[in-house]
């Protein structure tokens, strides 16, 4: 028979136990950790919901009529309700695509936006660093500026650019000694002038931004690439642009996507397209395409178009970031 051990003596072995079992092994000190959310938990779900009703809502919805309209034959018969709506599959993507005057357009929407986002990003990027080298109240005066040609509507941006340029009345012409040269007459010149406008209104987000992410930059890394004689371009391009990549791929995607989708700056300031189309971009041509010449189902398959051509550039892009390495 087994002696009867007292109370005490269980509760004892029953503390080293515990003890034991929250000890690890090798006698080092045990951590306790808070436990995360679990594979498939439902509370990040839960704390995603209102953005994404307000998203679905405001994007969603919207995207799905436009689609839900391209695949009809709508036109301003349907819309009073003189006809009936047919359904007519791809056929408004067939009667787009046989179309050379989309093809020219196309091509004409894809050069501009590739200027334009070159030329964002190259003057928002050198007034980003002019803001690193320049005392507080060059600084100011340069950010206020960059600012207010910002928060200029684009249509009263567009219509004070018209009449820097204006053939009659122009100060840029008299201080050029151009005389009464057109420049919204001739396609190129109409396109520069156009690109000069949204240049303007779009560096300063470019410029605020990567001049943010060039303050986050450890101020040792820039004295040490100095100290070891670097010049100014080449700290730039082997310094602070990898340390800025991600920066620059979030202003470069939304420049594209800006300057891709531009209406207002060709619309006012080359007449709705210029002299006989000749500066057509895809958003104008869907416009008169949709409104001018009433074929609504038309001009939303040049919108889902163009929303699938954004698509596969910005995922393109990132793909191919990822592939490097880069985190975003």
């Amino acid at each position: 028979m087994t002696a009867p051990t007292s109370s005490g003596a269980v509760d004892r072995r029953r503390v080293r136990a515990v003890r034991g079992l929250s000890r690890p092994r090798g006698g080092g000190r045990a951590f306790h950790t808070v436990p995360g959310p679990r594979a498939g938990s439902r509370t990040p779900w839960l704390y995603l919901a209102p953005a994404l009703v307000v998203l679905g809502g405001l994007l969603a919805y919207p995207v799905y009529q436009l689609g839900l309209i391209s695949l009809f034959h709508y036109t301003q018969a349907q819309v009073s309700g003189g006809e009936p709506t047919t359904f007519e599959g791809f056929g408004n993507y067939a009667e787009l695509f046989g179309d050379e005057r989309f093809w020219e357009v196309l091509l004409a929407t894809v050069v501009f936006a590739a200027a334009c986002v070159v030329c964002t990003l190259a003057v928002g990027c050198a007034l980003a660093v002019l803001l690193t080298r320049v005392r507080a109240v060059p600084r100011l005066a340069l950010t206020l500026a960059a600012l207010g040609a910002w928060a200029t509507p684009a249509i009263t941006g567009s219509t004070v650019w018209l009449f820097l340029f204006d053939a009659d009345f122009g100060p840029v012409n008299r201080v050029l000694g151009l005389g009464d040269h057109a420049w919204t007459y001739g396609r190129f010149s109409a396109f520069f002038l156009v690109l000069l406008e949204v240049v303007w209104c779009s560096f300063p987000f470019v410029m605020v931004t990567v001049y943010a992410g060039i303050r986050a930059v450890p101020s040792e890394v820039l004295e040490a690439a100095s100290l070891d004689g670097a010049s100014p371009w080449r700290i730039w391009r082997s310094v602070l642009a990898p340390m800025l990549r991600p920066i620059l791929v979030v202003v470069t995607i939304q420049s594209v996507i800006w300057d891709f989708k531009v209406f207002t700056q060709i619309y006012v300031m080359t007449g709705g397209g210029g002299i006989a189309g000749q500066n057509l971009v895809l958003n104008v041509y869907a416009y008169q395409q949709a409104f001018a010449s009433s074929q609504y189902g038309l001009g939303a398959a040049i919108g889902v178009v163009m929303l699938l051509i954004l698509l596969a550039v910005t995922l393109v892009y990132l793909r191919l970031l990822r592939r490097q390495g880069e985190e975003l």
